[in-house]
């Protein structure tokens, strides 16, 4: 049974010969004993629960402090992997640039070398054909004249057949 304080201060015992009636106030005293050790148990566990309230929340306290801390790293974190990738995209790009310049300089000194070899072969070929038809025409002079050296032969033949014969020449000759 609960006593309140109220009921404390308004209780009547009563009253005998010679005081107040004892097994009252003993019964009155037992309650009131009672309900302290009841307060003071259900005291005690609220200060321990309070306890354990306050250590809790000093915990998830620390927790979120700790969440706290790791959230701005993991931005940091993030930040400076974006930055980190994007650094590396510039590298690339800047690489696959120079490397594409480098790619049209060999291109171009290349096509500049093949230009010379071609205008080298056109040229060894002009000379070729300039020799060959110098040749050609040396050969064909010499044809030339040799055939106007055989003209020429069998007209000193022509020309010398109507003046001697075989006869004469057999005669001159003494064969019998």
């Amino acid at each position: 049974m609960r006593i309140t304080p109220i009921e404390i201060q308004q209780h009547q015992f009563k009253t005998r010969m010679f005081g107040y009636d004892t097994s009252a106030v003993d019964h009155f005293l037992e309650m009131l004993a009672d309900e302290l050790e009841r307060l003071h148990k259900q005291n005690n566990e609220l200060k321990e629960s309070l306890a354990r309230t306050r250590t809790s929340l000093e915990q998830m306290r620390e927790r979120e402090k700790s969440l706290q801390e790791t959230l701005m790293t993991a931005q940091q974190v993030t930040e400076e992997l974006k930055l980190n990738a994007r650094k590396e995209a510039e590298i690339v790009v800047a690489e696959a640039h120079i490397e594409g310049e480098r790619v049209i300089r060999d291109a171009s000194e290349r096509r500049v070398q093949l230009v010379s070899e071609i205008q080298e072969i056109k040229r060894q070929k002009i000379s070729f054909e300039g020799g060959l038809r110098s040749l050609i025409e040396n050969h064909l002079k010499l044809m030339d004249m040799d055939t106007l050296q055989i003209e020429e032969n069998d007209n000193q033949t022509r020309l010398l057949q109507p003046l001697i014969s075989d006869e004469d020449i057999d005669e001159q000759l003494d064969f019998p």
